[in-house]
């Protein structure tokens, strides 16, 4: 890969990288017995930004485990001896060597910081070791532009996202410290991991190597200009999709500022990923877009993308320029009581006014190219604000519903094992006013019915077909079976695709 600037910066190393999992291992640097050592309390603490609890908790201890914490965890500089005890086989002179430390008289300074990330996928669980950047706290003041993100929000939510199917090739544009690239890798024979910074692949191959993956290819390049001409079966991104006014003074990170102007960068990687995707190939990404010009962000978004592709778009939350423009300045440091915050704010509100923004939307988007010409395509854009759990699994159980339902509706249905029923009574009233079906996982969506669709649902165990349910119901309602079915239909249709209803095997 290319050569990367002799600073305090990541030198991957396969030799000394596999000696440092080795002392990371034998001083069992991992998330559980971190906790155990400074309770949970302290750990909680250092996500707002706490050091004291867990330095406290530790104490004067100089065994491996609190050493290590203190360095790579914190980003605190440590006594040598007590370092060199505790990295027996990769050695300070190794650690120096790979950029993730220096020393400073009989002082260990760390360069970076290390920390162990847990995740659960289809195979079982696991944890990563994930070098990065010195945080703020570590560092005392803002970050550089350049800065590389450990495992942040944003990376766990699209973690999360993705589908747990193998393929055979996959991308992850814009990897950063190479965390998606990592999870995978788990499930595709080959991966290709692109940045465009080459600090971060610096970082991203570091990690690669510490945890012992070798299938990731490592690129160097902007969007897909590293990956020009090739098609892959599953595409991942957390694009630098931040919406950063270009004004004189607004400072511009490379991990969450993309460059472009507006929502741009996510246009832009919309409406080119699709020329890399193969046949029932998947792309996945978080992303934002702005409503503007009275045209609701949905609605832009939608004209993106070509007719003849799966499209499913999911906001989760939508913010106003005010609500957007605070949170991304408090992000990059400044707050409100800072000299440069009133300055910051008046550049982002500036910069919406002048597009005429009226609202900024965050959420998912999934696409997927049809793997035959004549299947007639999914396009879902919809508003989900309730929490969701396991959504990689509900994503792709939608797609196959999307796919099952291409035939007509399957024969037997039955209901998913999570689907609760909620029935609501007026005081003294023997008939429900509201009856309701919930969806315990996924999505968690509630869909409400009118007897004649729960009397439906509660029938399907399987046995008995759509048609013949459709025809008991008719009879019992008395209603022409013409009448009912076409009633029916589309309503069965809605809770297939939304996955309260599953085809019987």
């Amino acid at each position: 890969m290319t050569a990367v600037p002799d600073r305090a910066h990541p030198r991957p190393d396969p030799v000394l990288a596999l000696a440092l999992a080795a002392d990371l291992d034998a001083a069992d640097f991992r998330s559980d017995p971190l906790r155990r050592l400074w309770g949970e309390e302290a750990d909680d603490a250092l996500g707002r930004g706490l050091r004291e609890p867990i330095l406290r908790a530790l104490a004067s201890r100089d065994d491996p485990l609190p050493t290590l914490g203190r360095l790579w965890v914190l980003g605190m500089p440590q006594p040598l001896p007590a370092v060199q005890r505790a990295l027996a086989r990769v050695g300070v002179d190794g650690i120096i060597a790979l950029g993730l430390a220096r020393l400073d008289g009989a002082t260990v300074v760390p360069e970076a910081l290390i920390r162990p990330q847990s995740f659960v996928d289809a195979d079982g669980v696991g944890e990563w070791w994930i070098a990065s950047d010195l945080d703020e706290t570590a560092l005392g003041t803002s970050l550089p532009a350049d800065h590389v993100l450990g495992v942040g929000g944003a990376s766990r939510t699209l973690a999360e996202l993705i589908i747990p199917a193998s393929v055979e090739r996959a991308l992850d544009l814009g990897t950063g410290c190479g965390i998606q690239a990592l999870l995978v890798s788990r499930h595709a024979q080959t991966v290709v991991a692109t940045d465009i910074s080459a600090r971060a692949l610096a970082y991203a191959e570091l990690n690669a190597q510490l945890n012992g993956v070798r299938n990731v290819e490592f690129r160097l390049g902007s969007l897909f200009e590293p990956v020009a001409g090739e098609a892959f079966d599953l595409i991942v991104s957390n694009p630098p999709f931040v919406i950063t006014p270009r004004a004189t003074g607004v400072p511009e990170y490379e991990y969450r500022d993309g460059g472009l102007i507006g929502d741009a960068l996510v246009e832009r990687f919309l409406r080119t990923a699709p020329q890399h995707l193969a046949p029932g190939g998947v792309a996945q990404l978080l992303g934002n877009w702005e409503s503007r010009g009275g045209v609701d962000g949905l609605e832009r978004v939608r004209t993106w993308l070509p007719e003849d592709l799966d499209v499913w778009l999911i906001q989760r939350e939508q913010l106003s320029p005010l609500g957007y423009a605070e949170l991304w300045i408090r992000d990059g440091g400044t707050l409100p009581r800072d000299a440069g915050f009133t300055g910051l704010l008046r550049a982002w509100l500036d910069d919406f006014t002048t597009r005429g923004v009226t609202a900024i939307g965050f959420g998912y988007v999934l696409l997927r190219r049809p793997a035959r010409a004549d299947a007639q395509p999914l396009r879902r854009f919809e508003t989900l604000a309730q929490p969701v759990s396991d959504l990689g699994r509900a994503l792709g159980a939608g797609l196959a519903a999307h796919d099952a339902l291409a035939g007509g509706i399957p024969d037997r249905l039955i209901v998913a094992p999570d689907v609760t029923e909620a029935r609501h009574h007026m005081p003294g009233s023997e008939d429900p006013s509201v009856i309701e079906l919930r969806q315990g996982g996924g999505f968690a969506r509630t869909i409400s019915v009118d007897s004649a669709l729960a009397g439906f649902v509660g029938a399907c165990d399987g046995e008995l077909s759509v048609g013949q349910i459709i025809a008991a119901l008719a009879d019992l309602f008395e209603v022409p079976l013409a009448e009912m079915r076409a009633d029916m239909e589309p309503r069965i249709r809605r809770l297939v695709a939304d996955g309260l209803l599953v085809p019987a095997e």
